[in-house]
This record gives structure tokens, C-alpha cells and sequence, in this order.
């Protein structure tokens, strides 16, 4: 059986409910201290309820989180199965050759409809700078090989990032290797996971 009255009410409301019919019954001499307990009551109801409340909205928040990177990370390994083989050309951005930048617009702009500078200057002044032990997947890593030379590759998870080498194409390399360290830079986060999932749920 359903009551929706009750329902609406919540919990807090039907112990009032429940404990204001008691007192109906109850002699006046009682009828004050019955309100006293009515009211100590729904204080302790609502309180627990506001808790509860905030236990499920933090569980729930920290699951969408946990959706959204998972989802993220399963586009961006699509991408390098499909990129896979692709030899770096400097200046390319097809599957002819292409090189790090331009990968990384090309898979932002087709799986999350997301518009990035096309080179490795422009993306690096995009989004919020993010410390390496704060790296999600989506997140953009630059390096720089030498004093001139600049590098990006997206991060997918449990330290894999997907690039263009340019020595042996579009791959995926951990990001412990001793070389990537060496000439490791900075971290970035364009967007924030939980909109480009949604960009990727509408395409």
C-alpha cells in the first residue's frame, strides 16, 4: 500500500504526526510535556535525517565521479586502439601522420566535442595546472625534451598516457619511464571529467 501524504512529509514530519495524536488522548495536565517530547523528537529525526541526507549526496557524488573517469578512460583507450600504427609527422594532423598536438585536439574536438589550440603553446595556458599525484584521465601532460622542444600526450589511467612519438607514432607509454620523468613539465585539466562525459553521453 502507498501513502503519499506520508511520503511528501518525510520522516521527521510522521514521528510529529504520530506523537501530536498521543497527545490528543492524553489529559491536559500531560499535553505540555508530551509537546516538549514531540518537539525533542523531530529535533533528533531531522537531525539524523540531514546526515543521512549528506552521507547519500557525498556517496552519490563520489560514484558520478567514479562513472565519469571510467567512462573518460574507456574513450581514450578506443582512441588509441583506433590511432594505433598512425606514424608522427610534424605539421600532420590526419592518420597519414600527425604529430602531439594535433592528437590531442583531434581526440578532445571528436570523442568530447571539447575545442582546443591546435599546438602545444596554446594548450598549455588552457584549464587549471594539476599537481602528477592529482593526474585523472583526460588530463593533458607536457614535457619538455629540451630547451626549445615541447611535448603533450593525454593521460588515461594507472600511469599510461596516450601520444604521438615522435620516434615510433601514436602510442601509449607509462609515465614512470626514467626519460618522461626527466623531462616531465606540467599537468593540466581543461575541463572538468564529469562534462566531457556528458559531451560524449549527447554525441
Amino acid at each position: 500500500m502507498h501513502y503519499p501524504l506520508l511520503r511528501r512529509l518525510g520522516a521527521g514530519s510522521v514521528v510529529l504526526l504520530l506523537l501530536a495524536g498521543c497527545a490528543a488522548q492524553n489529559t491536559a495536565s500531560s499535553s505540555a510535556a508530551t509537546r516538549v517530547d514531540a518537539a525533542s523528537a523531530l529535533a533528533v529525526s531531522s537531525a539524523g535525517s540531514a546526515r543521512s541526507r549528506q552521507q547519500m549526496r557525498s556517496s552519490l557524488e563520489h560514484f558520478m565521479q567514479s562513472v565519469s573517469l571510467a567512462d573518460i578512460r574507456e574513450t581514450l583507450l578506443g582512441e588509441a586502439s583506433a590511432w594505433s600504427g598512425t606514424p608522427y609527422r610534424y605539421g600532420g594532423e590526419t592518420r597519414a601522420g600527425i604529430d602531439c598536438s594535433a592528437l590531442v585536439q583531434r581526440i578532445y574536438r571528436d570523442s568530447f566535442d571539447v575545442r582546443l589550440p591546435r599546438t602545444t603553446a596554446g594548450q598549455v595556458l588552457e584549464g587549471q595546472r594539476i599537481a602528477r599525484d592529482e593526474l585523472q584521465p583526460g588530463d593533458l601532460i607536457f614535457f619538455r625534451p629540451s630547451r626549445r622542444d615541447r611535448h603533450v600526450g593525454i593521460y588515461v589511467d594507472n600511469g599510461m598516457f596516450l601520444h604521438a612519438s615522435s620516434s615510433s607514432g601514436v602510442r601509449m607509454s607509462k609515465l614512470d619511464n626514467p626519460y618522461w620523468i626527466s623531462h616531465y613539465w606540467q599537468a593540466r585539466r581543461p575541463e572538468a571529467a564529469q562534462l566531457l562525459v556528458m559531451r560524449t553521453a549527447s554525441r
